[in-house]
């Protein structure tokens, strides 16, 4: 049952890429043909957001890692909600990493930054990328209370694999999306 979720998964997950790309592509389309005087015509694409997409990808990765790590049930309830915080960390970090970069691009834009306000960015992102490290160390720590020294190298690989397989399936997608287009 568990390899039925997983496989679904994968699938639904290869799905809603291609569909967010497709929403993105959508968007731009949309607002050219409105910048255009165009009436916008509507497909019938369901738009995924990316946060959609983490989180779906997020179920994926709990499932495999259950498997991969062969994880029993009581080490699982523990496993799941430590797993989630590591995963939340890691967004957080990055929305407030994207953000204050985005300051930063904004700032140096503007032709003549003010040195006072970029080096009191750069330390924004400095504090923020500190912070992040030793939040992710913590988020480690409490996941390995609930494993076995083997368990542990089983998840650090784990994550590893689950990175790649991220890539693979946004890398699939927008070839998938590409040929889309030509045709």
């Amino acid at each position: 049952m568990m390899k039925l979720w997983a496989i679904l998964s994968v699938v639904a997950l290869g799905g809603a890429i291609a569909g967010a790309q497709g929403a993105q592509q959508r968007q731009g389309r949309l607002g050219r043909q409105a910048q255009q005087g165009q009436a916008p015509v509507q497909g019938d694409d369901p738009a995924v957001t990316p946060a959609e997409l983490q989180r779906m990808f997020d179920a994926y990765a709990l499932v495999q890692a259950q498997d991969q790590l062969a994880l029993n049930d009581d080490q699982y309830g523990r496993f799941l909600v430590r797993f989630r915080a590591l995963q939340d960390i890691r967004r957080r970090a990055l929305n407030e990493h994207t953000r204050v970069v985005a300051d930063l691009r904004r700032l140096l834009m503007q032709g003549q930054a003010d040195e006072a306000q970029l080096k009191d960015r750069m330390q924004a992102l400095q504090d923020i990328d500190t912070r992040a490290i030793a939040d992710v160390k913590r988020a480690y720590d409490a996941i390995d209370q609930v494993l076995d020294v083997k368990q542990q190298a089983r998840f650090r690989v784990f994550e590893e694999q689950m990175e790649r397989r991220k890539i693979e399936l946004i890398t699939r997608a927008r070839q998938a999306n590409r040929l889309k287009q030509q045709q």
